[in-house]
C-alpha cells in the first residue's frame, strides 16, 4: 500500500475537474481497505470513496480519496429461471453488461453504456429506458467505516427510489460497497416500449429480438444523444426528471401544450431536458462551463471549468425552470 499526496483528481472524474486530494490511494480487497483506514494520518479523516467518478461534481479539494478497485464477476447460484451474479464494486459497469450479454443473462441490457462502476449502481439506483437496478437487485455487501465490519443488505434494506437509495441519505458516507449481487434471467423479458428503443430496433433491421439487439439499440441511442466524457467533460444527466401530481401536470399541459411527460405510478414524470431547453439553455456556454447542444439535461466542461462554475450554472438553470414552470429541479449528480 502506498499513500500518495497532493494528487490531481482530473483523470478520476468524468467532468475533468482539476481538484487535488491531499492523500490518495486505492484498495482491491477489504483487508487493504482496513489497513488504509488504520493509518494514523488518515484514520480520523472521513474519506471520499471513488469509483468511476462518473456521477460527481468536485467543488473542493478532498482530504483523502480511496479508489475502490475490487474486481471479480462470479456466478454464485442458479435455478431453472435465474442466475445470481456477484460483481466486485470496482468492475466497470458497461463491461459487466457486455459480459452478461455474452453469457445470455438478461435483465441489464437496457442499462448498457451507463458510465461508472458496479458499486455505484445500487447507490444511485441507476436506470435507463424503463429499467432500474432495483429490478434485478438481490443484495450487496458493504464495509462499515466506523464498525470496520462487513454487512449484507437486501433490496428492502436499500429503500430504492428514483435515483435514490439509503446510501444517499440515512447511510450517507457510512459504508463502502464491496460487491453487488444481481438476479438475472435465463429467459429474457424484453422492455422496448420506453423512449426510442422500438424505433431504433426497426432502423437496425432487427427481425428477431434478443438482449444483444436491445443492448445495441440502447448504445446507439445514447451515443447519438450524449457526449463522450473522453472528449467533453460531463456526468451524463445532471438533473432528475421531476415527478408531479396529476393536477399539477394538467395545469402545466394547459399552459404549455408541448410539455413532455410520462406516467409514473400515480404521478407524472416531466422531461427536465425539455423544460431546460424551453428556458433557452440548450447550447449555452459561459467560459468553459456549458449546456450540451444536443441534450439540455447534460452540463459540460469544455476544458478548464471549475466545479463551482458548473455548480453555479446548475443553480441558474434551477432558478429559471422554477420561474417559468414552478417546478423544482433536483440534481442527480452528487456534489462533493
Amino acid at each position: 500500500m502506498h499513500i500518495l499526496t497532493d494528487i490531481s483528481l482530473k483523470p478520476y472524474n468524468t467532468f475533468g475537474i482539476n481538484t487535488f486530494a491531499r492523500y490518495f490511494t486505492s484498495f482491491s480487497n477489504v483487508n487493504e481497505l482496513r489497513e488504509i483506514l488504520s493509518q494514523t494520518k488518515i484514520s480520523d479523516i472521513p474519506p471520499l470513496i471513488l469509483g468511476g467518478g462518473s456521477n460527481m461534481l468536485l467543488t473542493k479539494n478532498p482530504e483523502i480519496v480511496l479508489k475502490n478497485e475490487i474486481k471479480g464477476i462470479e456466478k454464485i447460484k442458479e435455478d431453472e429461471q435465474s442466475v445470481f451474479i456477484r460483481i466486485g464494486a470496482g468492475e466497470v459497469w458497461h463491461d459487466f453488461v457486455m459480459h452478461c450479454i455474452d453469457n445470455n443473462w438478461a435483465g441489464v441490457e437496457n442499462l448498457s453504456l451507463i458510465p461508472g462502476n458496479a458499486g455505484a449502481a445500487p447507490m444511485q439506483n441507476i436506470g435507463a429506458y424503463g429499467v432500474e437496478i432495483k429490478d434485478v437487485f438481490h443484495s450487496l455487501q458493504a464495509f462499515h467505516l466506523h464498525d470496520k465490519a462487513i454487512v449484507t443488505l437486501y433490496r428492502d434494506d436499500c429503500t430504492f427510489g428514483y435515483r435514490e437509495s439509503v446510501f444517499k441519505n440515512k447511510y450517507k458516507d457510512q459504508f463502502v460497497i464491496v460487491s453487488v449481487t444481481l438476479r438475472l434471467y435465463k429467459h429474457p423479458h424484453f422492455n422496448t416500449s420506453y423512449g426510442a428503443i422500438g424505433k431504433e430496433l426497426d432502423s437496425m433491421g432487427v427481425k428477431e429480438l434478443s438482449i444483444r439487439a436491445v443492448s445495441q439499440a440502447v448504445i446507439n441511442i445514447r451515443t447519438s444523444k450524449l457526449p463522450d466524457p473522453k472528449k467533453i467533460g460531463n456526468a451524463g444527466s445532471f438533473f432528475k426528471n421531476p415527478e408531479v401530481a396529476a393536477e399539477k401536470y394538467d395545469q402545466l399541459k394547459k399552459d404549455f401544450p408541448g410539455i413532455i411527460a410520462y406516467p409514473a405510478r400515480d404521478q407524472f414524470k416531466l422531461a427536465a431536458g425539455w423544460m431546460i431547453e424551453q428556458c433557452g439553455w440548450k447550447g449555452y456556454r459561459k467560459g468553459d462551463a456549458g449546456v450540451h447542444d444536443r441534450q439540455s439535461l447534460v452540463l459540460v466542461n469544455y476544458g478548464k471549468a471549475s466545479g463551482n462554475d458548473i455548480y453555479l450554472l446548475s443553480e441558474e438553470i434551477q432558478k429559471s425552470v422554477w420561474e417559468k414552470f414552478s417546478v423544482r429541479l433536483e440534481r442527480e449528480v452528487n456534489i462533493i
